[in-house]
């Protein structure tokens, strides 16, 4: 198998050596967000899981890479949610050092890629790019995880393309915002019951903020695919054997 030297300066300062195949599954990664109709300059956000590509002999970071690299003139986000891990009994979120429980891409994507993340001890989200500080710097103002001011309340403010890679709508965190905002009462934990919790940024400064958690409810989370599919505006792609939905936020908040 013949390689390629090629320079990743322009994303992490280092250089790597890939094979001929991880370059052209980076080009296929270009090749389905165009088909997709995701814009380089815009915003896209993914929800994904990495097993079925892995087994298509797919490297995550050849996929991370064509990722960064189509929207470089845009912003690209990921969850970096980490409600397993920042509990009431362990109150501290760090922006750098907290985990994240939402996948490979996602916790690559916030270790080696991301220029910010939003503080929330259980829902943020990873960014770089054009937009990235003006849609994750208000995360932690709110007591509702996914409200208004969110990361996820501003996707459909600025146009973004969600993007579903090897996950169902049951991944999409979007739909959290739409059940906050509809009925707040009915999907989060009440007022009396919030959590504090302390985040702190990058600059080790520290933020006191209350939360109050998601319920576990049973949802029909397919409902949003069924109507966007009926009105024409979820897209599919496969890549690598992966199923890959994609819609604007746009289409799914009322």
């Amino acid at each position: 198998m013949g390689f390629v030297r090629v320079p990743k300066a322009k994303l992490v300062g280092v250089e790597t050596v890939v094979t001929v195949s991880d370059v052209c599954k980076k080009e296929e990664v270009v090749r389905i967000l165009e088909a997709l109709g995701v814009p380089r300059d815009g915003v896209l956000l993914i929800h994904s899981s990495f097993k079925e590509l892995s087994r298509a002999c797919y490297r995550a970071e050849s996929v991370l890479h064509g990722l960064v690299e189509y929207m470089a003139p845009g912003t690209l986000l990921m969850p970096t949610m980490s409600w397993r891990a920042v509990t009431p009994d362990n109150p501290i979120f760090d922006e750098l050092a907290t985990p994240s429980i939402t996948g490979i891409l996602t916790e690559m994507f916030r270790t080696q890629y991301a220029t910010r993340r939003s503080l929330h001890p259980t829902h943020s989200v990873a960014g770089r790019g054009r937009l990235a500080d003006d849609l994750l710097a208000f995360h932690h103002l709110d007591e509702m995880p996914c409200s208004d001011r969110s990361p996820w309340g501003l996707l459909d403010d600025c146009d973004a393309h969600v993007l579903l890679v090897g996950v169902g709508m049951e991944s999409c965190t979007l739909v959290h915002h739409v059940e906050q905002a509809i009925a707040p009462e009915l999907y989060l934990s009440p007022p009396e019951a919030r959590e504090r919790y302390i985040c702190r940024d990058r600059h080790r400064h520290e933020i006191e903020m209350y939360t109050r958690r998601t319920l576990r409810l049973p949802r029909n989370f397919w409902q949003f695919e069924d109507m966007l599919a009926d009105e024409g505006r979820l897209h599919r792609q496969i890549l690598g054997g992966t199923l890959c939905r994609s819609f604007t936020a746009k289409d799914m908040v009322p």
